[in-house]
């Protein structure tokens, strides 16, 4: 019988292992290795899991109630159960794997694990004013200006604005705007959804942003001599932008004035005829492109 020759490995073998060698590094700069490895394992696994949102994560014992619509929508619409796993977000913008330890349709019980890493800000702060348009365009105009990273977006209604929401349906409006808000963060693995401002009219908004450190722009369709893209290839580096999109029917020359007034510069987006929640979501678009964090990271 012919015996098998035993190969010793040699010390350089072992190379390659996640881009780095076995043998070159001390036990703390394998630690510190290690440490890396297991963060972005966890970063990965986060980014396959559920988001649920809490105001504020209370915990007892090492555990965690739920209550509400989102333990209804775990329990019964998701019919999550003891053992699955899933992101617990609040409003500071902390990620916790959670364990679920018990399930009911009223109150869903978890332990947490050690907070993730937030999600690193966009380096502009973009505040979205929108004029009502209608019901259905607006909410699709929230989500997506949520899921590009507005901060903040303000409601306003001008002289061409078709649109009205009456006194009594104003809460209901706003629950129903801040809750796609909520979801469209927890799709878009956002740190903290979108602040919504309350409704107002054109000129009180106008005074409550005037004194703001912002780049502020509105589009207008008038507008023959200054573009966006070069207004925004122009600037300073911008760390804060106010950008202002009209109704359907679009901005007067007295409004317009207004507005120039406090600081505003009109643009034009070009020939096309957008509209105001493609313009918007555009608008978005191209400022997080330039500006801030649309890209590699």
């Amino acid at each position: 019988m012919r015996s098998r020759k035993y190969h010793k490995p040699e010390v350089g073998s072992l190379n390659n292992f996640h881009g780095f060698s076995l043998n070159a590094f001390s036990l703390s700069t394998w630690v510190t290795k290690f440490t890396e490895l297991a963060l972005r394992f966890r970063l990965k696994r986060s980014r396959t899991l559920r988001r649920f949102f809490v105001d504020k994560i209370r915990t007892s014992g090492g555990l965690c109630s739920i209550k509400g619509s989102e333990a209804n929508h775990i329990f019964r619409v998701l019919r999550m159960r003891q053992g699955d796993h899933f992101i617990l977000m609040d409003a500071k913008g902390s990620h916790f794997p959670a364990r679920i330890e018990s399930a009911s349709h009223r109150e869903v019980i978890v332990t947490l694990e050690r907070p993730l890493p937030k999600p690193p800000p966009s380096p502009v702060k973009i505040t979205l004013c929108q004029s009502l348009i209608k019901s259905r365009q607006m909410d699709y105009l929230i989500q997506k200006a949520s899921e590009l990273g507005v901060d903040y977006i303000a409601p306003f209604f001008s002289k061409h604005t078709v649109v009205s929401v009456k006194r009594d349906r104003l809460a209901n409006k706003m629950r129903h705007w801040h809750e796609i808000a909520r979801n469209s963060a927890k799709q878009s693995c956002r740190g903290t959804p979108a602040e919504i401002d309350t409704i107002r009219p054109l000129e009180k908004l106008v005074v409550k942003l005037k004194s703001t450190n912002s780049l502020k722009v509105i589009l207008w369709e008038e507008e023959k001599s200054r573009d966006l893209k070069g207004l925004l290839r122009t600037s300073s580096p911008i760390s804060k932008f106010v950008g202002m999109v009209g109704p359907e029917g679009g901005f007067s020359q007295q409004e317009i004035e207004v507005v120039r007034a406090a600081g505003f510069f009109p643009v034009s987006m070009g020939n096309r005829i957008l509209r105001a929640e493609t313009a918007a979501i555009t608008l978005v678009g191209i400022v997080q492109y330039e500006c801030g964090d649309l890209g590699l990271t």
